[in-house]
């Protein structure tokens, strides 16, 4: 019999569940507090109180299994490490592709000379004297390198050279943007490559974090983590690429909805603190997304599920919007720090803060707002003057007007945020939910005045956006029922066939739609509903759900443990590595296998693509085992280009895949069953 163990940390709740493998069966689940300063906290607060529930002694414990947002959430945020880039025969025009400024963030590059040419010559020499010169000046304000050489996939010598320098001269983690993907388009894969760099600290951290408490309670198992795709990789490699842990949670979610329910056919809507997370099972296996996975506005080139990622959960941040004489709300996509749970740390200083604003004559600009510090953060590099001298003064939770000596330094407060050296405290969701009687987690108290506060703002017409902080409640309330059915609409028209060529989201918020839903009865007769039953996930499912399914005409499945989910999806995966590789043709009877090693070139067709297949079974193989699978499963597959030119096939090119998947390793011990090893 073998036990497992299930972690998954979110931005506001770290979960841990208990499976018995052999039957199926979930003995102990628990949740705590994601403890941002420190990880290990929350971690082995969830997972002690699990094995506690459980009856099973940490010795028994046969696999871990971790899956997380906080990719996912720093990426929709905007938030993560100061990194520089390093491109080698890009120009400054490349750098407006694929969004790759805005990832930037007016973090540093470093253009020079280099890469290569599509059939895999060197264009120029790179220019490692200044390359040296120019990290040896940024190592110690940035937390990380991103390298991407033109035709890298073709022939990946340039980053290669590059990222042996750099880590000889500073130390830092280098990502290479060939490592991370092996199809063309470089600005993409620089991109790539910049996110990855930025999360490594972040991702580096939790793992050390899990590490740490495992070690202590004595469990000896194998860690895993769960990859956007739903398969398991080891932490080792993880930490290598952590951008393979963007969606990560998600994907943990749709495979823990599947073992929950048995659906073969649903779209599954996952809410956590920070992001909703829409996918759609097809007989009972989740898309994966052709492109790349779309994070945070960024397409990126890992390989995860399909998945709609919106910046609306139950910590998002509440927007009044003065339009109409009403007025009306925005949720999102940012993540507050709720106030009834900063009260619970910070109880007397919040309290004093939400009276006085309340005695005042009407509330001002930040009023409602702190600001608090995230302890053991260490991304404060690169920070300018007003920047830093912010930061230390920021040394507790306070109110944001506290922390700020006047408004040019609001801009600098914001870079904090992005930077997530400290976080902000205000209105969510989860507040509304505590006034509303729906959550008793947190101080309702706190709630309750900040919910009274922030009903005194004022409207586009002068009158106050609601009486008292039920109604203000009520309305927050109502909102995320709107925003989550409006997600859902979105996933659906994108996976119709029918509306596969139109915008999504216009069709989501189409007046005949809008009339469909209402049961619009007039001189038209209109009626809507989404086909499909929705599996609703998240600690908060259970509050704001059932108005959804009742707004879209559909069924709702909240099924039994829908709250850890994606600790029990952590624990049901295989281990997955696919690896490709290119074989093209510059001339006639000449074949270039693009290796990771170099180009080679061989003068038969099949010779080439078969020495391609072998260095990529090799590779997967390799990479599977060092990803902590055994019983091992390979599968290859050929994507054969070829034209007829004047009655004659010619060979283009081709893509060789891999695909090695197997079972995660487990430990030997007691409880372990030793004939599965």
């Amino acid at each position: 019999m073998a036990f497992f163990l299930g972690v998954d940390t979110g931005g506001t709740y770290t979960d841990a569940v208990i499976l018995d493998e052999a039957e199926n069966r979930i003995l102990g689940t628990a949740k705590s507090l994601t403890t941002r300063h420190d990880l290990a906290e929350g971690i082995g607060g969830a997972v002690d109180r699990a094995l506690a529930q459980s009856g099973v002694s940490a010795q028994q414990i046969a696999l871990v299994s971790l899956s997380t947002t906080l990719a996912t959430n720093a990426l929709v945020e905007g938030q993560g490490g100061r990194v520089a880039l390093i491109t080698m025969g890009f120009d400054e025009d490349d750098l407006a592709r694929a969004g790759l400024s805005d990832a930037l963030k007016g973090d540093p590059v470093i253009r020079i000379a280099g890469g290569h040419s599509h059939a895999g010559i060197e264009a120029s020499p790179p220019d490692l004297a200044r390359l040296r010169a120019e990290v040896t000046a940024l190592g110690p304000e940035v937390m990380g390198f991103a390298v991407a050489a033109r035709f890298a996939t073709r022939n990946p010598a340039h980053e290669l050279a590059a990222r042996d320098l750099i880590r000889q001269v500073t130390g830092r983690p280098v990502t290479c943007s060939h490592e991370l993907s092996a199809r063309l388009n470089g600005p993409k894969r620089a991109l790539t490559a910049v996110l990855n760099a930025r999360l490594i600290g972040m991702i580096d951290r939790l793992v050390a974090a899990c590490e740490r408490h495992l070690a202590r309670i004595g469990i000896e198992a194998p860690l895993m983590v769960v990859r956007g795709d739903g398969a398991l990789i080891s932490a080792a490699m993880v930490r290598e690429r952590p951008i393979e842990t963007i969606l990560s949670g998600p994907a943990a979610s749709i495979v823990g909805a599947r073992w929950l329910t048995g659906a073969q056919d649903a779209l599954v809507s996952d809410i956590g603190g920070t992001t909703t997370d829409v996918a759609i099972l097809r007989g009972g296996l989740p898309e994966i997304d052709p492109e790349g996975a779309r994070v945070g506005g960024f397409r990126t080139m890992v390989e995860a599920v399909a998945m709609r990622t919106t910046g609306l959960g139950g910590d998002s941040e509440v927007h009044l919007i003065n339009e109409g004489l009403s007025g009306r709300l925005r949720l999102g996509p940012r993540r507050l720090l709720p106030v009834s749970l900063l009260a619970m740390t910070a109880r007397d200083m919040v309290h004093e803060a939400l009276e006085r604003w309340l005695s005042g004559p009407a509330p001002g600009e930040y009023d409602g707002r702190f600001v608090v510090p995230m302890k053991g953060v260490e991304q404060a590099g690169g920070l300018g003057p007003r920047d830093r001298a912010l930061l230390e003064r920021i040394t507790a939770p306070m109110p944001i007007a506290k922390a700020l000596t006047s408004r040019l330094e609001a801009a600098a407060l914001d870079r904090l945020v992005a930077r997530g050296l400290v976080m902000l405290s205000g209105v969510t969701p989860s507040d509304a939910s505590h006034v509303a009687g729906r959550l008793r987690d947190w101080d309702r108290e706190a709630a309750e005045k900040a919910l009274r506060l922030l009903a005194l703002r004022r409207n586009g017409a002068g009158e106050r956006f609601a009486p008292g902080p039920d109604e203000m409640a009520r309305r927050i309330i109502d909102q995320v029922t709107a925003q989550t059915a409006g997600c859902l609409l979105e996933a659906a028209f994108a996976e119709d066939p029918r509306f596969s060529d139109e915008d999504a989201a216009a069709l989501a918020r189409h007046p005949l739609l809008v009339a469909g839903l209402d049961q619009h009865q007039g001189v038209m007769a209109l009626s809507a509903h989404l086909a499909l039953p929705v599996i609703g996930l998240g600690a908060s499912a259970p509050s704001y759900y059932g108005a959804v399914g009742a707004r879209l005409g559909c069924e709702m499945i909240l099924p039994e443990h829908a709250g850890v989910a994606n600790a029990i999806g952590a624990v049901a995966g295989q281990v997955s590595q696919r690896v490709s590789g290119l074989v093209t043709s510059p001339a006639q009877g000449r074949f270039v296998a693009h290796f990771t090693s170099g180009p080679k070139a061989y003068g038969d067709r099949d010779e080439a693509l078969e020495a391609m297949e072998t260095a990529l079974r090799a590779e997967a193989a390799a990479r599977a085992r060092q990803a902590g699978a055994v019983d091992l499963h390979l599968t290859a597959s050929r994507e054969i280009s070829e034209a007829g030119i004047e009655g004659q096939i010619l060979f283009i090119e081709a893509t060789v895949t891999v695909t090695a998947t197997g079972r995660p390793r487990i430990a030997h011990g007691p409880g372990a069953d030793e004939s599965a090893n």
